[in-house]
C-alpha cells in the first residue's frame, strides 16, 4: 500500500507567486499540453466540493497489452468489444478519467478537471466517501506486473505540478489507498519515490530564490 503524499501549506504559498508563468489549466479545467479527447461520461461535482485530491491508476486494454485506441474508445463509448474475449466484460460499462499517459509519456484529457470525472468507484478517503467527487484521475497505461516508463513519471510530474497550482490539492494517492481489498493500482511496480523527486524538481525550477524542502512528505 502506498503512503499519500501530502502537500505542505508552505510549500503552496512559496509556489503561488509563479503559477502564472507556468503552463498549465485554463479557466475551463483544460491542461494546455494534453491532447483533448471530450468525453460525455462525466456529471457535476457537488456543490462547494474542494478538488483536494489526485488519484494515480494504471490501465491496459486489452489486460497487459499496451497501444492501440482500446483505452480512450472505452472512456468515448466507442469500444470495439469484438477486438478481444476480454473486452466483452466491459459492456454497457461507462467509465471515464481526467487524464491517461500513455507508454511514451504523451498525454490525453478526457474530462475537464472542473468536472466530476468516473475514475474512483466505491471508495474513501480520510472518512470521506465518494472520491469521484472531490479528486482528479490520472491513469498510466500499465498494469501491475510491468515497469513504468521514463517518460511517463515525466510527465505525471509536469502535470501533477499545474494541477496543485490550479487546485487546492493536498493529497496524492494510488487508486490502492481509497478502495483497498477491491483496486490495487497503480500497484507494487510505481516507483512513488522517483515520481516525487521528479515532482520536486517541478516545484524547485519555478523558483528564484533557494527552493524549500520536498513540497509532499510520507
Amino acid at each position: 500500500m502506498s503512503t499519500p503524499l501530502n502537500p505542505s501549506s508552505s510549500a503552496r504559498q512559496t509556489n503561488s507567486a509563479s503559477s502564472s508563468t507556468t503552463i498549465g489549466l485554463d479557466a475551463d479545467g483544460w491542461y494546455s499540453l494534453a491532447t483533448r479527447l471530450p468525453s460525455s461520461n462525466f456529471d457535476a461535482r457537488s456543490e462547494h466540493s474542494e478538488v483536494s485530491l489526485l488519484v494515480i491508476h494504471n490501465i491496459s486494454l486489452p489486460a497487459g497489452q499496451f497501444g492501440g485506441s482500446a483505452i480512450p474508445d472505452l472512456f468515448l463509448n466507442q469500444l470495439d468489444y469484438s477486438m478481444h474475449p476480454s473486452l466483452e466484460s466491459l459492456r454497457g460499462i461507462r467509465v471515464s478519467s481526467h487524464f491517461l499517459i500513455r507508454r511514451d509519456g504523451s498525454l490525453l484529457q478526457f474530462v475537464s478537471t472542473a468536472a466530476r470525472a468516473w475514475h474512483a468507484g466505491v471508495s474513501q478517503f480520510n472518512g470521506e466517501s465518494g472520491c469521484n467527487d472531490f479528486s482528479v484521475g490520472i491513469e498510466l497505461e500499465g498494469t501491475d506486473t510491468k515497469e513504468f516508463e521514463a517518460g511517463q513519471y515525466q510527465t505525471l510530474a509536469s502535470l501533477s505540478y499545474a494541477l496543485c497550482q490550479k487546485l487546492p490539492i493536498r493529497h496524492i494517492v494510488g487508486h490502492q489507498d481509497i478502495a483497498p481489498g477491491r483496486k490495487t493500482d497503480p500497484g507494487p511496480y510505481f516507483d512513488w519515490k522517483q515520481y516525487k523527486k521528479l515532482l520536486d524538481q517541478e516545484f524547485r525550477l519555478v523558483l528564484t530564490h533557494a527552493a524549500p524542502s520536498f513540497p509532499f512528505m510520507l
